[in-house]
């Protein structure tokens, strides 16, 4: 597809002999000359020793060997002093990264040698981030133009979350979105394990909940315990979320005497909010859950501990006469009070075991003890009056991967913005960060990375960098420059993609799928015309769609929108050609389509494809020819795209986009 390649080349051509940070640093001084990447890099550390820090230098170097194709074959330098990057750290640092630490760091880079400095491992490892992402191709090589390079995060708290309960992620795929988390100085790995469609760890105290509630598929606890490895020697926490007590329906099949109605019970399949939830009434269920916690927080080093808290509807509850005379007697409404004494109750077993309680908004309440950290979903506000009710807050809100909006939206979104602008400098001190959320109803172990890179980079920015660094088109250049680089930490959201069609045209040629697929924006979870309402889902569903390999936002329209709006004579060219691909594919499109039951859906957005490259062209042909159109074929157009922009198949045909921005600038010429 070389108009593709093309019109990237064209439009990053001004940057591609710079590197692409995210995030951009806090300050950051270009110095004289450069330091070339060969095959004689070596890596020392000359300050504190730590073992976390000498990983970390072996690991970089094998990250650069990947970079550049260049073998690294003694990369331990013999004496630090003498090495190619030398990392120096004032102290050893903690065993376990923790809330709070000092990850600032100090770069500079000469033709000599590159030297970072910082106070704790943490803050190295953020340093050694930036170091592989100054390094690109030059003309004598790879290279590392001189730089000095001071910088530190804005928020402590950065964070990805997993759902790996409604659909299963492998063990694999958990380890390569933290290798991905490091590369833009994430730090928080936020693992949602049990949900209403799975119970996903190993309890050896309550062996029934995985045995009945997963499907077979949960972590071991060894599993458990290399994940956490894993992830502190990138410096990121891990914290454990088991969602309490709403969201429970996997609990129950081997627990049913937890159940606030009797049973049998099995696996939640379809998605929403389950009737059926723990019995807050019973000391049973504080025994149950005290001996739970108990294992898991020893399982679980981070002092953070995560017990959902969202979602309970109070059905049950106001159902089971049993609850509802507690809740009479106890003063409690249902479910808002109810739910408060199960939190404060929850909240004393969470801190016996030495966590901290992490729960979603619905847990705020004047009754709950101001440790208790409240993470925000449902907007800003709820944010902001947390943080004025005395709690630590993060926000999640406007961070939901899951519902496939634009990099660029989520970039707008600031944990201090909106009401929380208004806090007291104290009040504001209590917002920590933020998290962004993958939750996986409509994703599973191949398409997961598509939904969550190149996009979570651009979040991560907005937590990590000044406040002021807000540039949405800097955003995007460097983005799709540092997707590329994410290929190599073994993310698969790119590497997917060209498998999945070719699966979906079986032994055909795919290339009018292809073309199709390009010009399409997958619909997300939330939202007008969003997926959940285009077609039945449970969890055993496969996810094997068009949808499913369809890109959140298409690389190729982007660049398109912006020819469009330059209107150069190169721009105007490149335009023609894709509106002729366009055009032109509907006929191949069709026949691939003959007797495919996974295209045949198709049909339909294809003709829409080719109808907007002739629209796209008879526009291009009447500004060549200075003929200005008719009041009734732009009324007739503008009508035509608004309904060719409706969602079909659970995508968006995003290629209408740049055909509207010349069809309404035309019109705007001609008045």
């Amino acid at each position: 597809m070389r108009h593709i390649f093309v019109l990237i080349a064209l439009a990053g051509a001004a940057h591609a002999a710079s590197p692409a940070l995210m995030p951009l640093p806090v300050k950051m001084e270009p110095g004289p000359g450069k330091l070339a990447i060969d095959g004689s890099f070596t890596a020392g550390s000359t300050g504190a020793a730590d073992a976390r820090l000498e990983a970390a230098l072996l690991r970089c170097a094998a990250d650069i060997g990947r970079q550049t194709g260049i073998p690294m074959l003694h990369p331990q330098a013999a004496d630090p002093a003498r090495a190619t990057l030398q990392a120096s750290i004032s102290q050893a640092g903690a065993e376990y990264p923790t809330l709070g630490e000092d990850e600032s760091y100090r770069l500079d880079v000469t033709p000599d040698g590159a030297r970072l400095s910082a106070a704790t491992v943490d803050g190295a490892l953020r340093g050694l981030a930036t170091f592989e992402q100054l390094i690109v191709p030059g003309a004598d090589g790879f290279q590392v133009a001189a730089v000095h390079i001071e910088d530190r995060p804005r928020f402590p708290w950065r964070g990805l979350m997993l759902d790996v309960s409604r659909h299963w992620m492998p063990i694999d795929v958990v380890l390569r979105n933290l290798d991905a988390m490091a590369t833009v100085k994430l730090n928080v790995f936020h693992w949602h394990l049990s949900d209403d469609q799975g119970f996903r760890v190993e309890s050896k105290r309550f062996p029934k909940l995985q045995e009945m509630g997963s499907d077979g598929h949960y972590y071991t606890q060894d599993q458990v315990r290399q994940v956490i490895e894993y992830a502190r020697l990138r410096g990121i926490r891990v914290v454990p979320e088991f969602d309490i007590p709403g969201h429970t329906v996997s609990w129950f099949p081997g627990y049913p005497e937890l159940a606030s109605v009797p049973g049998p019970f099995e696996i939640g399949r379809h998605w929403g909010i389950y009737d059926p939830v723990m019995d807050p009434t019973r000391e049973s269920t504080y025994r149950f859950l005290d001996a739970f916690i108990g294992e898991m927080a020893h399982l679980f080093p981070d002092s953070y501990f995560h017990i959902g808290g969202d979602e309970v509807n109070g059905k049950a509850w106001r159902q089971n006469e049993a609850i509802a005379q507690f809740a009479r007697e106890h003063h409690l409404d249902i479910p808002n009070g109810l739910q408060t004494y199960f939190n404060q109750r929850v909240e004393k077993i969470v801190e016996k075991y030495g966590k901290i309680m992490v729960g979603w908004d619905e847990i705020v309440n004047p009754d709950l003890p101001a440790a208790a950290v409240i993470q925000s979903w449902r907007g800003n506000a709820a944010l902001a009056k947390a943080a004025a009710d005395g709690h630590r807050a993060i926000l999640s809100w406007g961070y939901y991967l899951d519902h496939l909006s634009p990099a660029s939206y989520h970039y707008g979104i600031d944990p201090l913005g909106g009401p929380a602008a208004q806090l007291s400098p104290d009040e504001a001190a209590r917002i920590l960060g933020g998290e962004a959320c993958m939750w996986d109803e409509y994703a599973d172990a191949e398409t997961v990375d598509s939904r969550i890179w190149p996009r979570m980079a651009a979040i991560a920015e907005r937590f990590w960098s000044p406040k002021d660094v807000t540039d949405v088109a800097s955003m995007y250049d460097r983005l799709e420059q540092v997707s590329r680089r994410l290929d190599f930490t073994g993310i698969r959201h790119r590497a997917d993609y060209a498998p999945m069609l070719a699966r979906l045209a079986g032994e055909r040629p795919d290339a009018p799928l292809r073309t199709l697929a390009d010009a399409c924006e997958a619909l997300g979870l939330g939202g007008p015309g969003s997926r959940s309402r285009a077609r039945v889902y449970t969890s055993l569903v496969p996810l094997n769609r068009l949808v499913d390999a369809a890109r959140p936002e298409s690389e190729l329209v982007r660049h398109l929108e912006a020819a469009a709006t330059r209107h150069s004579a190169p721009d105007l060219a490149l335009l023609r050609e894709q509106f002729q691909i366009w055009a032109a594919n509907d006929t191949r499109f069709q026949k691939l389509a003959d007797e495919d039951y996974f295209l045949d859906e198709l049909r339909p957005l294809s003709r829409d494809l080719s109808e907007l490259g002739t629209i796209g062209l008879k526009v291009l042909d009447d500004l060549a020819q200075n003929q200005p159109p008719s009041p009734d074929w732009l009324s007739a157009q503008t009508a035509e795209l608004a309904r060719i922009a409706k969602p079909q198949a659970e995508v968006r045909l995003a290629a209408v986009r740049p055909v509207k921005l010349l069809l309404d600038s035309f019109a705007a010429g001609a008045k």
